[in-house]
């Protein structure tokens, strides 16, 4: 007889995240259908679980809901794109001054090995791990930051970035390890500006970032690549 403890249920929580994890992962690209059935059955829940999961996806603007249709994940415009960075413009140069203004040493350090662990993961040829890491990066200085709403906005914001660069970076064309991804270098040097406690420097190196990455974006529908629910989920569980 087994004495493994049984596995807990998921909550409403859990399903969220397991679909950003995907979409920040980039296994689900861009016009993926997300069937309430087929959702229902790979996480083992009742329709009716996953219907909100849907709608506060749709509210985050990562998915879209048509009549008749069901869920999409969303393939943004390049006006939406635009806004995006515009907006990831406005608002992180605010949260690493703030950073600047509250983080320790170990919470720069934190940032150090993020660096390090995303350089890694590249030179490995982990571009999912990559990416997660890249995001994290950013996430990690809105988080110590200290400002919780322009914390959960800029989180929306990473989630839609990795939908537009997964779209349109012509990054991935030239090196595949490369696309979706924050480079390392610039975040490097952006921590530099940290550590030396120079926060217009700090913003000033976050504002160019964004826009060598904005920079990479070439507007030509891509084609649409499904996603296997059943296998992606099961395997990340």
């Amino acid at each position: 007889m087994s004495n493994a403890a049984p596995a807990m249920p998921l909550t409403d929580g859990d399903i969220y995240e397991r679909v950003i994890s995907a979409i920040l992962d980039h296994r689900l690209p861009p016009g993926t259908r997300l069937g309430e059935d087929k959702l229902a059955s790979v996480f083992g829940v009742s329709r009716t679980r996953i219907r909100p999961v849907l709608v506060r996806l749709a509210n985050e603007q990562v998915v879209t809901l048509t009549p008749h249709r069901g869920a999409t994940i969303t393939q943004p415009t390049e006006q939406e794109a635009r806004e995006v960075f515009e907006a990831r413009r406005m608002i992180e140069p605010t949260l690493v001054a703030r950073y600047v203004a509250h983080a320790s040493e170990a919470d720069m350090a934190r940032l150090g090995v993020c660096i390090d662990e995303e350089e890694a993961a590249r030179l490995a040829g982990d571009r999912r791990r990559a990416i997660r890491l890249s995001g994290d990066f950013h996430l990690q200085i809105a988080k110590r930051a200290g400002h919780q709403t322009l914390g959960r906005i800029l989180r929306e914001l990473i989630s839609r970035t990795s939908l537009i660069l997964m779209a349109y970076s012509t990054a991935r064309e030239r090196n595949p390890e490369e696309a979706a991804t924050c480079g390392c270098r610039e975040h490097r040097g952006l921590l530099d500006a940290i550590r030396l406690r120079d926060a217009p420097e700090a913003g000033r190196r976050m504002q160019d970032h964004l826009l060598q990455l904005e920079s990479h974006l070439r507007f030509i529908a891509p084609p649409n690549r499904a996603s296997d629910l059943s296998t992606l989920f099961t395997v990340a569980a």
